[in-house]
């Protein structure tokens, strides 16, 4: 006999059964696929030496690590400018003065809707700025745009009593934001502030279609080299995972100021001391009635 719970009902014998089948059949296919793939790489000759090769030699070396330093470089550079400028546009869309709120949602959604390479493109060959400041420009208006919105839900998130009891305190609107909203809103955002930074992380390869020499660039000009009889496949497989792992290492951070911002001594319950017989009145104790 199964067990209810609040969320859901256990499954039974012949449902644990039939989902350890549907796990087997997803491993084989899964463990199929990935040997499949690998047969096509050893068939095509992809782990021969040669064209393992380039990654021996140390100005191989140091150009790839040049190209993803660069690559950090503009991630650091657009991030920051990302958050600020989104936080600057949600405070616009949450202005109580009109013109304000309806400037910020024109540049928000013009902003939203814009291709990156489209801007990129422009900053660069429009405006005839350098490559690494066309390519903060595009990741910063675009990834800035959608963090706005982000911040925006995330306050408008937050109950509707918070604010009005802060009011009700007394609070003026910019301590009502600084004080109750933004902190309690933090935690909702901090998933999709995450995932829009790896998203930016990601958008750095656009660069080397502006000539910048990020980590991308730096794989494209070993891949077409004809010394090594074209290691596109190997490139991509050093590229990869570097990519993959930097992307992991953002997550990680974010569960990481998730738990420490849920042990931070500012969000503990504070201890109150038990109640105690005193006085009542200032200077000295309670009146009380004369006896018969």
């Amino acid at each position: 006999m199964t067990e209810a719970t609040a969320l859901y009902d256990l499954p039974g014998p012949r449902t644990r059964q039939r989902h350890r089948l549907y796990g087997v059949l997803s491993t084989a296919v899964l463990l199929a696929l990935i040997g499949w793939v690998l047969y096509l790489l050893f068939d095509t000759d992809q782990f021969t030496y040669t064209k393992w090769m380039p990654f021996e030699y140390k100005g191989i070396q140091e150009l790839l690590l040049r190209g993803l330093g660069n690559t950090l470089k503009a991630f650091a550079i657009a991030g920051a400018l990302a958050v600020a400028l989104g936080g600057l546009l949600a405070a616009g869309r949450l202005s109580d003065h009109r013109p304000v709120r309806w400037a910020a949602t024109a540049v928000v959604e013009f902003f939203r809707a814009m291709p990156v390479l489209v801007m990129i493109f422009f900053v660069f060959v429009a405006l005839k700025v350098q490559p690494l400041p066309a390519l903060v420009t595009g990741l910063t208006l675009y990834n800035g745009s959608v963090l706005a919105e982000v911040f925006r839900s995330g306050v408008n998130s937050v109950e509707r009593g918070q604010r009005e009891a802060a009011f009700a305190l007394g609070m003026r609107k910019s301590q009502v934001m600084a004080h109750v909203l933004v902190p309690q809103a933090v935690r909702a955002m901090l998933p999709a502030i995450i995932s829009q930074l790896v998203v930016a992380l990601k958008d750095t390869s656009l660069g080397y279609l502006i000539t910048y020499e990020e980590f991308l660039h730096a794989g494209k000009l070993i891949a077409s080299n004809l010394d090594y009889d074209l290691p596109f496949i190997p490139v991509v497989m050093v590229i990869s995972p570097i990519y993959i792992g930097m992307c992991m290492l953002l997550s990680w951070f974010a569960g990481w100021v998730s738990r420490r911002e849920r042990h931070s001594p500012k969000t503990d319950a504070v201890e109150v001391a038990a109640a105690e017989p005193g006085t009542l009145l200032p200077g000295g104790d309670p009146p009380t009635a004369p006896r018969p």
